[in-house]
């Protein structure tokens, strides 16, 4: 008798990756566009006076360095990851209500205590039209506590917990890491945001990544548990 062969890890995450496919990448272009509208507003259009924000002794250190670019513009993809691996409809739901909650408190506080880093990253560097382009849509303001960190941060600890059950081997456990880690490294190098910044951002990305990877645990726990007792009915 033929046993089935186990399910690759890959072939798993494909599969998730077609589930509702339609529906994840819609979602995601709809948040983005009205996240985006939210964000512009409320920087060009600040309720208080900017608060500038200080660049400590390794904000110096890290310098100005271009080539980090492609890693910050990376995270549109990076925060994409955990919504195209969400297995079900019940859960993209609770992911996408999470990460609009991460964004709506991280709006708030700009909006009521709007900061920049303008004065501290002094005059931008040169960087070609791609930085241009970029300083052009989004400048210095809206700094504390970092977006790009936090959405980063989240997405990284849910990106884990899902490589984890899918059983996929350290090195792809290692990149999710390092890509994480560039990602919040570049915000500092090419000066969108100071280590304050980074930090706040990191501060509130875990704290939204451990409330609600515990309240998922505790909710796909208590579905099975309802399922094994209807079968046992």
């Amino acid at each position: 008798m033929n046993q089935a062969r186990p399910t690759s890890w890959l072939s798993e995450a494909w599969r998730r990756i077609r589930k509702l496919a339609w529906l994840k990448a819609l979602g995601n272009v709809v948040f983005l566009i009205v996240f985006f509208q939210l964000y512009l507003a409320i920087q060009q259009h600040p309720a208080q006076t900017v608060i500038q924000i200080p660049a400590t002794s390794i904000d110096h250190w890290v310098g100005f360095q271009p080539w980090a670019v492609g890693l910050y513009l990376s995270l549109w993809v990076y925060t994409a990851l955990p919504v195209a691996l969400q297995p079900d409809l019940r859960s993209l739901a609770f992911y996408g209500w999470t990460i609009g909650l991460l964004c709506a408190v991280g709006l708030i506080i700009f909006y009521l205590a709007p900061t920049s880093v303008s004065v501290a990253a002094g005059q931008r560097p040169e960087g070609g039209a791609l930085f241009a382009t970029l300083y052009a849509v989004d400048d210095n303001g809206n700094a504390c506590p970092s977006l790009h960190v936090a959405a980063a941060v989240l997405s990284g600890l849910w990106l884990h917990r899902m490589l984890r059950r899918l059983g996929a081997p350290r090195w792809a456990m290692l990149a999710n890491q390092g890509w994480c880690a560039g990602i919040v490294f570049s915000t500092m190098a090419i000066k969108q945001h100071l280590l304050i910044d980074v930090l706040a951002g990191g501060a509130l990305g875990a704290v939204a990544g451990w409330w609600s990877l515990r309240t998922s645990a505790t909710r796909l726990d208590t579905g099975r548990s309802a399922r094994i007792d209807a079968r046992k009915d």
